[in-house]
């Protein structure tokens, strides 16, 4: 073996195994729901919103992590706003989904909250 060829394997080798020490951990740290959620100000929709659609999410990244479901929002029109894991302010919070709530001839957005 040439000796460049060697200082490569060996450098390589001493790369591994000071990288093979290393360890790569992704943590998932959402904010909570927005309490507000959509929209900001009182507006009132004249039509109801949708039924939801059915949620696909994966297991909870971690312990003290809660479900908050997707919501639609009015922008013009319904748009979808898929759910996310939160992580809980105390582990007995629970969350309390916004959700659109009829006034008048319309429908307006009631904010969620932990409850």
């Amino acid at each position: 073996m040439k000796k460049s060829t060697l200082a490569i394997v060996v450098l390589g080798v001493v790369v591994v195994a000071f990288l093979a020490g290393c360890v790569v951990r992704r943590v998932y740290v959402p904010g909570p729901p927005v309490a507000a959620g959509p929209p900001a100000a009182e507006v009132v929709v004249g039509q109801a919103p949708p039924a939801p659609p059915a949620e696909v999410y994966v297991p909870a990244p971690g312990p003290g992590y809660l479900w908050a479901p997707g919501f639609w929002s009015w922008e013009g029109r319904w748009v979808w706003k898929s759910g996310s894991w939160v992580i809980r302010p105390h582990p007995q919070a629970v969350w309390v989904p916004g959700h659109w709530g009829r006034h008048g001839r319309g429908y307006v957005w009631i904010g969620g909250y932990w409850r």
